[in-house]
């Protein structure tokens, strides 16, 4: 598994399980086998499935984990592979096959992989004009979903609680619903200490899940 991706695994398991008064040996030691195996990634994708099917508790991060699964490929994976095989036939059925599967937090994996590869420190109007392109035409979609954190980007000058009470606008069908607060509060403070964490999550909506979506990001960039 790749290092910044068992970072995000362990932190986000462990925060979840400890805020639900659960345990999270036997998730994790199944998780991290499942990223682990040496298997075609549809494959790996149905293990990490077994995993939640058996692992009930955890059900709610099981989309959060399908971006890290994902992510993982991308900076591990397919490395092993032919050089064009994102081109490939069998790479856009695969897109075609998750259409519907994982969350926006890709797009945020993705950006901090491309920081840490140009060694640049992850900025919220950098991520939204220079890699979502927002401003484009052609992007317009990246427009929508994130419309209300371009509205809000003076947030990350705030504190949790004013970014928490913005997020409580967001609509329960919107891509950004309970991840608006831990995006937002990421690039409002990367890399918190115990106090922040308890301040972030005293704020939450959902306490469990945005406080362990906020834990994977910010391990993820470490």
């Amino acid at each position: 598994m790749d290092a910044k991706v068992k970072n995000a695994v362990e932190a986000g398991a462990k925060s979840y399980a400890s805020l639900e008064n659960i345990d999270a040996t036997s998730f994790l030691k199944a998780i991290e086998a499942a990223f682990d195996a040496d298997a075609p990634f549809m494959d790996k994708v149905q293990l990490m499935d077994d995993v939640f099917d058996n692992e009930q508790p955890f059900e709610e991060l099981r989309e959060i984990f399908f971006d890290l699964i994902m992510i993982n490929f991308f900076a591990q994976d397919v490395q092993k592979l032919e050089e064009d095989y994102l081109d490939s036939e069998e790479w856009e059925a695969i897109e075609e096959d998750t259409i519907d599967r994982g969350t926006e937090l890709l797009n945020v994996f993705l950006y901090l992989k491309e920081c840490a590869d140009e060694e640049i420190e992850a900025d919220l109007e950098d991520y939204l004009k220079e890699f979502l392109l927002v401003e484009e035409d052609e992007f317009q979609d990246e427009y929508r979903i994130y419309e209300k954190v371009i509205a809000n980007q003076i947030l990350i000058e705030s504190d949790y609680p004013e970014i928490a009470k913005v997020s409580n606008t967001v609509e329960s069908n919107d891509e950004l619903f309970e991840l608006f607060y831990p995006i937002v509060s990421f690039f409002y403070e990367q890399n918190p200490d115990a106090e922040q964490l308890k301040a972030f999550t005293s704020a939450a909506s959902n306490k469990s899940f945005e406080t362990s979506v906020y834990e994977v990001i910010v391990n993820f960039n470490k």
